[in-house]
């Protein structure tokens, strides 16, 4: 599966953006697929995640402000990010794990596609 980020840019805070996830060589359709982030000086951190089932899951930071969806037939997953504080400043990448369950780890993810970088500016 390659994997594919795009949609980052800067915006002040309180605006939004719509990140998108685009696959080749493998449908997204039924995958878990995850976002991270990583802010410059810190760790990745775990940002959202939908199931193979459609069932999302979030950090408790972008509860409410973040909403993740797939679009099966663009195999595309997008982040919609609204609301958005300076410390949601980060690169945001994308990933595919092959088993089903609730990770929130980056280890437990086997595909990895290369970020976006989002700047929220205050």
């Amino acid at each position: 599966v390659q994997l594919q980020a795009s949609g980052g840019g800067l915006v002040q805070a309180g605006g939004s953006l719509r990140l998108s996830c685009a696959a080749s060589g493998r449908t997204l359709s039924s995958l878990h697929v995850g976002w991270f982030r990583q802010a410059p000086g810190k760790e990745r951190e775990f940002v959202a995640a939908v199931t193979w089932d459609e069932t999302p899951y979030y950090v408790d930071s972008v509860k409410g402000r973040f909403t993740i969806s797939r679009d099966s037939r663009e195999n595309t997953v997008y982040l919609q990010m609204n609301s958005l504080k300076p410390e949601d400043t980060a690169v945001y990448c994308c990933a595919v794990a092959l088993r089903s369950g609730v990770w929130v780890r980056p280890a437990e993810y086997d595909y990895w596609g290369q970020g976006t970088l989002v700047t929220v500016s205050s």
